[in-house]
């Protein structure tokens, strides 16, 4: 009995140890880390500022979205791709900086083969979701 109780608490820890390790791969697969770094409220009635960094994995990207409000970046390392709606493709590389207004619909790619990182600004309406997919 002893032997039955041990082997199946082995079978359950190595199978709860393999769900962890898929979860975390999947959870990781995007390849894009996001760091919010600072949340405060504005003088501006209704409004907030967001900062964060977001890092890129070589060959990854963020597809389309917007915000409730404006959205300032600097690229801190790498080359970056955008998409803005109504706009030709940029690439920005570090110490470049990108201006995307309220509500346009725009995406993030880094098309080379090491990492990138941007600080993103937002100035967006309190209580909104600061950020909002876009079906593609």
């Amino acid at each position: 009995m002893k032997n039955l109780n041990f082997a199946s608490t082995t079978v359950f820890a190595f199978s709860l140890l393999a769900l962890i390790i898929t979860s975390t791969a999947s959870a990781q697969q995007s390849g894009i880390k996001r760091t919010d770094l600072q949340h405060h409220n504005l003088s501006v009635p209704g409004y907030e500022t967001v900062q964060a960094r977001i890092d890129f994995e070589a060959h990854t990207s963020f597809g389309k979205h917007s915000h409730p409000g404006e959205e300032l970046i600097y690229v801190l390392d790498g080359e970056l791709e955008y998409e803005v709606e109504g706009q030709a493709p940029v690439t920005l590389k570090a110490g470049e900086v990108l201006f995307i207004p309220a509500g346009v619909v725009h995406s993030a790619r880094n098309k080379s083969h090491a990492k990138a990182s941007e600080l993103a600004t937002y100035i967006v309406e309190k209580g909104k979701p600061v950020l909002v997919m876009k079906k593609e």
